[in-house]
């Protein structure tokens, strides 16, 4: 069987990106489930492989198509710092910029069919913005990209056997509560099953999240789980999912045998995934047409070019992904 083959953007290239890209493409258990393609800038890769003491056989390749042939550990060369200089460990709009193009790039790539799958390495907000992208994290980046509705995509955790999908995400907690409407809860459940029979389960099991402390406790905390997320559940039911809850989002993930969990707002994922599973979990971006995966930690400016970061957020999304790019293309 041909592996599929999985575009890896560097991020942002004067932090840790790189590097963990690198370590990712030359990890045997990358190597065994795809063809991993680097996107982004080869100069700036060998400086991070020669800071690090890396050592690395590195190949600039054309296409994706080439995926594979050369033996080494392979890029596609945008050119990013030839004219403009990366400046490693520093906020600067080039680098936001450079860090959106090779996203971009991958995706096209997906959209387009060359790829099975884009995993992207760690950006730097303020340097996209200092780019003046308007950027509010990579599901409605991806979203943008591919011509889907910003609000039919949603961002999915994913670390060991956990996934935490997030009905909202970037917003301020008074307009969270204003976008939890029955149309989104029903769109975030339907993208949620879908996904993970992407990821081959048969008949995903899904747990809900409330709104309020302990699930507002029969309405005594607020009545958002009786009047909206009560009724879109039951709307998902009588289309064929298999949904439980509301839960407290304080005691869900203590819960067993659920393929994914649905929060409410950014907080109640995120803090249960960073004490879990720190510097481990991928965020998965769901109901785009591409297989998009995101590491969920920072760039990590300060230790740049210092081989101290970890690959295993990047390896962990590669080998999530890589099945369910095997299982597309099988359909």
């Amino acid at each position: 069987m041909t592996l599929p083959i999985i575009a890896l953007a560097l991020g942002d290239q004067a932090g840790i990106g790189p590097e963990i890209a690198l370590k990712a493409a030359q990890d045997p258990r990358v190597a065994a489930v795809c063809r991993p393609v680097l996107v982004g800038d080869r100069e700036a890769l060998e400086w991070h492989a020669q800071s690090c003491g890396i050592a690395a056989d590195i190949a600039t390749i054309d296409r994706f198509a080439e995926a594979g042939s050369t033996g080494k550990v392979e890029i596609i060369d945008l050119r990013q710092f030839r004219e403009i200089a990366l400046r490693p460990g520093e906020i600067a709009a080039q680098h936001g910029q450079a860090a959106v193009d090779a996203a971009a790039f991958a995706i096209k790539g997906a959209m387009d069919g060359a790829v099975g799958a884009v995993v992207a390495c760690p950006q730097t907000e303020l340097s996209i913005h200092q780019a003046g992208i308007a950027f509010d994290g990579y599901p409605s980046f991806v979203a943008r990209c591919t011509g889907t509705p910003i609000d039919d995509a949603f961002l999915m955790l994913c670390f060991d056997e956990k996934k935490i999908v997030h009905t909202t995400l970037h917003v301020g907690l008074r307009r969270a509560i204003d976008l939890i409407t029955h149309e989104r809860l029903v769109r975030v459940m339907e993208a949620t099953d879908q996904v993970l029979r992407g990821l081959g389960v048969a008949r995903p099991r899904i747990a809900v999240s409330g709104l309020n402390p302990h699930a507002s406790e029969h309405s005594m905390f607020g009545d958002e789980e009786a009047t909206t997320i009560e009724p879109a559940m039951a709307a998902a039911r009588q289309a064929g999912l298999d949904v439980e809850g509301p839960f407290g989002a304080d005691t869900m993930f203590h819960k067993q045998g659920y393929d994914a969990f649905i929060v409410m707002y950014h907080d109640q994922g995120h803090l249960a995934a960073k004490l879990l599973a720190t510097n481990r979990t991928a965020g998965m971006t769901i109901g785009t047409p591409i297989l998009f995966s995101s590491v969920a930690h920072g760039s990590a400016l300060d230790i740049a070019g210092q081989n101290k970061a970890s690959p295993e957020a990047v390896v962990e999304a590669v080998q999530r992904l890589a099945g369910a790019a095997a299982r597309r293309a099988a359909a």
